[in-house]
């Protein structure tokens, strides 16, 4: 037709109907890697069921929809009775469905369980992080309740279950449930041993009542939470029921619901107690210490949640420049953009490979395995949820105006990005935590320098980068100053070292010649030009 202007040309297509699994060379190599070998194809089959999920234009459209559609507080019925409700879009309860579904809080005594949750969780960020909230801390809420044996007994096999029911009512009538958390306070935050919330022992044996508030509650539409209150005994952890086995429900007061930068699909919220029922979890007065374990796998999951956007972003503008022309070419041919893209694609791989590595040894779970997991989790924590930020906006503008429109799904991906380095502790508190552990516990130091001495020898820069950081180590006067320099080393280090023994020699060479060998500049896209960025582009392509 004469006049016709709207030809649309040189767009590259939706990044949907395919395998986020088997696309993802990295996680797959790290998959295979790590699960024995009996378990090893029935891993493989499951992790790729569920990338095609992921990868489909449904689920995607999903996490859109939740992600577009914020839930809603309802304090009140019609009739003015308080119900403290927390209404989502039918598109949350989808997605959460399937979560539960792949099993994503059931990894505790399954044969390479935590491996195979950590691939699936690392995927199903990438179709709406929000979700990934009720997940991980239902997943993660197993070793606090193993405190109390009886508890764990109860409630363990609700947690594990791949059913999800999003109804509110007794727990034992229900086929599976899921857990929140509420440690925070809003005089403390992350300190919680500033935490006022009152705990008052009741006739029933180990029942309290609980009075106080939390500043932040996570997941509050949950079937019960993990909490910390102050008992006669001191700081202590408690587990409170949304509702009571009588049917009533749990006095459990939401006061609001957060307004996010990110994450909107996810409720967080102000809630009251007064009159609380509760019941202990683990001795009094020990309520950091049975609730740690809970935090350690929540702040694993902060590691596998930025990978998981990471990974996202860089398939996203690998994918957008392999079908994107300018200047006379693709814009993946291009010197100056494959730079760019194998800069954010080794970040990526890095913060996989890392992740992956943590989460079997979990699997081990033996001494010395849990002895490197008291300083690589925190130290994966700071650096790589730290990383996920820069890369997604670095990522977006690959796509140029088109990454900076909603329709593209990168300004979701970049709101997302700061999130885990807030939760469960931000970067000082990691930084004091890996602190802490090298000066009290000498067998975490010792665990960690074994595992980084296995790729000894196999790169120069990775040698010269050990030897600095044991110098860094052996000084630990005035410590706390230089403290995120010194755990930001600490995971470099790890990560350098995993890619030197399990990544190809262009990964590898690039890795350490950018992070450890100090040649490449602040922003991404700076590596040296001899290195061999075309392979390593290519590797991270999403879709051949």
């Amino acid at each position: 037709m004469a006049g016709t202007t709207h030809t649309v040309t040189n767009q590259a297509p939706p990044l949907v109907q395919y395998d986020v699994f088997g696309a993802d060379r990295a996680l797959v190599e790290a998959v295979e890697r790590h699960l024995a070998a009996d378990v090893l194809d029935e891993g493989l089959t499951e992790l790729s069921g569920l990338g095609r999920t992921v990868g489909s234009a449904q689920v995607q459209e999903w996490g859109a929809q939740a992600n577009e559609n914020p839930p809603r507080l309802r304090t009140h019925d019609r009739y003015g009775h308080r119900i403290d409700e927390v209404d989502f879009h039918p598109s949350w309860h989808r997605l959460l469905g399937k979560g539960v579904s792949a099993g994503l809080t059931g990894a505790w005594g399954r044969p390479g369980g935590h491996v195979r949750r950590a691939a699936a969780f690392l995927m199903w960020t990438q179709a709406e992080a929000g979700n990934g909230c009720p997940l991980s801390m239902t997943h993660a809420a197993v070793p606090a309740l193993r405190t109390e044996p009886a508890l764990a007994a109860e409630w363990e096999p609700r947690l594990a279950s791949t059913v999800y029911d999003r109804a509110l009512r007794p727990p034992g009538q229900k086929p599976g449930a899921l857990f929140g958390m509420g440690m925070t306070e809003k005089q403390g935050g992350s300190d919680v041993r500033a935490n006022t919330t009152a705990a008052r022992p009741l006739a029933e044996d180990g029942a309290y009542e609980l009075t106080g508030h939390k500043w932040f509650c996570s997941a509050p539409m949950s079937d019960a939470f993990l909490v910390l209150a102050r008992a006669p005994g001191g700081l202590t952890c408690f587990l409170a029921p949304r509702v009571l086995a009588d049917g009533t429900r749990n006095v459990f007061l939401i006061q609001r619901l957060k307004d996010k930068l990110g994450n909107r699909s996810n409720a967080s919220a102000e809630v009251e107690f007064a009159g609380t029922w509760a019941r202990r979890v683990g001795e009094e007065g020990s309520g950091v210490r049975t609730i740690i374990g809970m935090v350690a796998a929540t702040r694993l999951d902060c590691v596998l949640g930025s990978a998981g956007l990471m990974r996202q972003a860089v398939a996203q503008a690998v994918h957008h420049c392999t079908h994107r022309e300018a200047f006379g070419g693709k814009l993946v041919d291009k010197p100056l953009m494959r730079n760019v893209l194998a800069d954010l694609a080794l970040e990526s791989e890095a913060a996989t490979t890392l992740a992956l590595r943590l989460a079997a040894a979990y699997d081990d779970g033996g001494d010395r395995e849990r002895a490197l997991l008291r300083i690589a989790v925190p130290a994966a924590k700071y650096w790589v949820t730290k990383r996920c930020a820069p890369l997604a906006v670095e990522a977006a503008e690959c796509l140029g105006g088109n990454g900076y429109v909603e329709e593209s799904g990168m300004p979701r991906l970049v709101r997302e990005s700061p999130l885990n380095s807030v939760w469960e502790g931000a970067g000082n508190v990691q930084a004091l935590d890996v602190l802490r552990a090298l000066r009290r516990e000498p067998e975490a130091l010792d665990a960690y320098l074994r595992e980084v001495g296995r790729a000894r020898g196999a790169d120069h820069r990775l040698d010269a980068a050990v030897k600095d950081l044991l110098t860094e180590l052996a000084d630990l006067e005035g410590v706390e100053g230089r403290a995120r320099r010194l755990v930001e080393r600490l995971a470099l280090v790890l990560q350098g070292s995993l890619l030197v023994r399990y990544a190809p020699p262009e990964v590898s060479d690039a890795f350490c010649a950018g992070r450890l060998g100090g040649d490449a500049g602040a922003s991404f896209g700076t590596l040296p030009h001899t290195l061999d960025l075309a392979s390593v582009v290519e590797r991270a392509r999403p879709v051949s």
